[in-house]
């Protein structure tokens, strides 16, 4: 097909269409032969990569939040987080009645977990092991006030008292419901069973002292009671932790179906009623991003492992680099060969123009490091760098709405969109207008990035919803598959 008109090839731009290159690294979709992209293939350009430390990020307000310690990753070191939390009053105003007595309290730290919009099935981002490890937490109370901070960095840590209030050691099962006792006032205890959760048996007297015996003006008002009661933080017990570890995703988002399933303070009370007649009550003190601030203190200890020797020294000619995240790493790539590749098309005629009908980044994990329990990232972000430094979306991966339709858009599908491919081993990225817009000089590369972003978010921010880490190859060294951009391309006089 000869093309003769600029306009006509702007219509190929972006389409989902399948080259006839049988290269491992092409996208390999079955579709109409017809509807193949057209145009000149070439898939030897050099993409330079180098392995960077990712900023601190803000960890407030997040759909889920980070708790554990992994230990010993050969590759990526030790990296921990511990979680801050304001606890609420279940109501302003709320009274325990008359001479209550408090039985039992309980931190309940329920496991988030999304339902596949593919399958239908539970997803947690839970990374780690759960068949040999035990986990270790304990609970201490916060110093401060943490409702009246704000600054929630992923690098800041909260002071706390020196009383442990609360500790948990034993393997964890994330995906396995948990079976409790609901107190019905006035009835018989029921048994249900509800969401996976981690309960955690707080001290009685700290308890008792600190909420119960409050009096009805501080209880009257959340800020009087935030004051007097200032938060709780959770962390990890290195000494009754054993094996590889593993971090946990919570939900405090309070939209679980079984309020006794959903984060808080579980109270169980006796009260007087009728004079001389006890009855034992529940009640939750929610622990929710809607009613108060949750933050995450995140550490990476790189120390011995090959990520530091990139970090130490990141001009060396490496076959691999790295992306971790809860802010850990982040890779930037380059295309040092694409202003060459242009000017080589357009020969002898420098008014001619390349017109890119397709492009894509393949990014192929190294093999032998997806291995159980430190396997690939579910997802990647690819973002930019604008002319203030600020992260960007690519074009592609603007989502059209009716009122700023993109005719640029790469589409939602799983495959160019940054899923891990299991069955390639890679991640995929559909760049054909920022390539095409870099070869106009209409952008600069002020710096593109791949970063670990969540299963069900693309995030230009540093993620702290995933620990998920990526292995990828950068040559092909030993027979490795590096990154490769596949460009579809047309030269028009």
């Amino acid at each position: 097909m000869k093309f003769i008109k600029l306009d006509l090839l702007t219509l190929l731009i972006g389409l989902f269409l399948l080259s006839s290159c049988k290269d491992a690294n092409t996208i390999g979709l079955e579709l109409d032969p017809t509807l193949a992209v057209k145009g000149t293939l070439n898939n030897s350009l050099t993409v330079k990569s180098v392995t960077e430390k990712d900023a601190a990020a803000n960890t407030l307000s997040q759909s889920r939040h980070p708790l554990g310690f992994i230990n010993g990753d050969p590759i990526f070191g030790n990296t921990e987080s511990a979680l801050s939390m304001a606890v609420s009053l279940q109501a302003e105003g709320y009274s325990f009645g008359q001479d209550p007595v408090l039985d039992s309290a309980v931190l309940i730290l329920p496991y988030q977990r999304t339902v596949s919009d593919v399958n239908s099935t539970f997803i947690n981002e839970f990374y780690g092991d759960t068949a040999t490890s035990v986990y270790g937490f304990k609970v201490y109370q916060l110093k401060d006030n943490i409702s009246l901070q704000t600054n929630f960095s992923s690098d800041r840590e909260f002071a706390t008292e020196t009383t442990v209030l609360g500790s948990f050691s034993a393997k964890i099962s994330p995906n396995t419901p948990v079976k409790v006792t609901n107190i019905v006032a006035g009835k018989a205890d029921t048994v249900a069973t509800v969401a996976p959760h981690i309960r955690i048996r707080l001290d009685r007297n700290f308890i008792q002292n600190n909420i119960v015996n409050l009096d009805s003006v501080t209880r009257a008002r959340s800020t009087r009671f935030n004051a007097a009661f200032k938060g709780l933080q959770i962390r990890v017990d290195k000494a009754t932790s054993s094996g590889k570890g593993g971090m946990i995703f919570t939900d405090f988002t309070g939209s679980g179906a079984e309020a006794n399933s959903n984060a808080s303070v579980r109270l169980y009370y006796r009260k007087n009623t009728l004079g001389s007649v006890i009855d034992t009550l529940a009640v939750n003190f929610p622990v929710a991003i809607t009613s108060g601030p949750v933050a995450a203190t995140i550490k990476h200890d790189y120390t011995g492992t090959p990520v530091k020797t990139q970090l130490d020294a990141p001009a060396g000619n490496y076959n691999v680099t790295y992306l971790q995240g809860l802010a850990g790493l982040r890779t930037k790539i380059s295309f040092p060969d694409l202003a060459n590749f242009a000017a080589t098309v357009k020969g002898n005629n420098p008014d001619s123009k390349v017109v890119i009908n397709r492009a894509e980044l393949v990014v192929n994990v190294e093999s032998g490091t997806d291995v159980a329990p430190y396997t690939p990232a579910l997802r990647l972000a690819l973002y930019r760098n604008d002319i203030a430094g600020q992260r960007a979306i690519l074009t592609e991966y603007i989502i059209p709405t009716s009122s700023q339709p993109n005719p640029k858009y790469a589409g939602s599908s799983q495959l160019v969109n940054g899923f891990y491919d299991k069955t390639n081993k890679r991640y995929m990225f559909i760049v054909t207008s920022y390539l095409q817009d870099l070869i106009d000089g209409t952008t600069e590369d002020y710096g593109t990035y791949l970063a670990v972003t969540g299963f069900d978010q693309s995030a230009l921010t540093p993620s702290v919803v995933s620990a998920a880490r990526s292995v990828i190859s950068t040559n092909s060294t030993g027979g490795a598959k590096p990154i490769q951009l596949n460009i579809y391309y047309t030269k028009v006089n």
